[in-house]
């Protein structure tokens, strides 16, 4: 994959990886979350990749990054590692609310981008 095509890749796989974070909880209250390890374990590995592949994005495309401050860039990260180290402590309402509410904006923004009329066609 030559790097033209692989910012729009890791877009879309952001944008995958989000919806399905926000598909997982949309049916359940923050009580049924968290009496659900599976369900819990599920959207936090689903948003640690949405995290993950922005930092991809990060690393191979700074310019693309500082373009877009409009993307939670250095949330995405903090989050990526709040999950990656610190696992077993999740702060489950934050968890349930990114995956519920902030990944919706995320989506909103990442359909923008990745729209043909956004990159010029």
């Amino acid at each position: 994959m030559n790097e033209s095509e692989r910012l729009p890749y890791l877009l879309r796989q952001m944008r995958q990886a989000a919806l399905e974070a926000n598909e997982m909880v949309a049916s359940h209250t923050f009580e049924e979350f968290r009496n659900d390890m599976v369900l819990q374990r599920a959207v936090g590995m689903t948003l640690l990749i949405v995290a993950e592949t922005a930092m991809q994005v990060m690393a191979k495309a700074p310019h693309f990054v500082a373009d877009h401050p409009e993307i939670p860039w250095s949330n995405m990260r903090g989050m990526r590692n709040r999950l990656a180290h610190g696992y077993l402590s999740m702060n489950l309402q934050v968890v349930y609310e990114t995956a519920k509410s902030e990944v919706s904006d995320l989506v909103a923004l990442l359909d923008t981008l990745l729209s043909p009329h956004a990159q010029g066609e």
